[in-house]
């Protein structure tokens, strides 16, 4: 038995969570709603104040998307009732970001600013100016939007500058001269 799908998922106070037949879950929370369609695979079936996914077989298959069915409702109900943060840092000389409305613009040592448009879902914050939180519901949305932005600076591992996730640990090398 899949040890994370069979767990069942606690639906906190002010979240509802809706099956349709067709396996379309709607769980609505204090921060918003969001609306995913799920694998005809399993079966998701709400019972009281939890939400417990089976499966019918034990097929390979079966089981992958037991598990990964049962993280992303979970995923779901954490987003509508807490919502998900990513920070990323700017590392380097003259790296700054900040904000025109909702639109990022970014300093990263090109010969022209970079302007990120804001995404449907997602909010930017800025502590600081080479500090950049991204907050929302969606945890896949956050997070793919935090990749995008740390493709334009990814972190080089001799001096370490570019953007980098909050915590992240990058390996640096030696230089050339640093074999002798």
């Amino acid at each position: 038995m899949s040890r994370i799908g069979k767990l069942p998922i606690d639906v906190p106070n002010g979240v509802t969570v809706a099956v349709t037949p067709d396996n379309v879950v709607t769980v609505k929370g204090p921060k918003g709603e969001l609306v995913k369609n799920m694998t005809k695979k399993v079966n998701i079936a709400v019972e009281g104040n939890q939400v417990v996914v089976t499966r019918d077989s034990d097929q390979k298959e079966y089981r992958a998307l037991h598990g990964l069915t049962r993280a992303l409702i979970n995923n779901m109900v954490i987003g509508v009732n807490e919502g998900y943060v990513k920070t990323l840092e700017l590392v380097g000389v003259g790296y700054r970001a900040q904000l025109k409305g909702k639109k990022l613009i970014l300093n990263l040592g090109y010969s022209h600013p970079v302007e990120i448009n804001p995404v449907d879902g997602v909010q930017f914050e800025l502590e600081g100016t080479t500090k950049i939180k991204l907050k929302g519901i969606d945890k896949e949305l956050v997070g793919a939007v935090a990749a995008d932005i740390r493709t334009w600076r990814k972190p080089e591992p001799y001096k370490g500058k570019g953007i980098r996730y909050e915590n992240e640990v990058i390996r640096t090398k030696e230089g050339k001269t640093g074999k002798k």
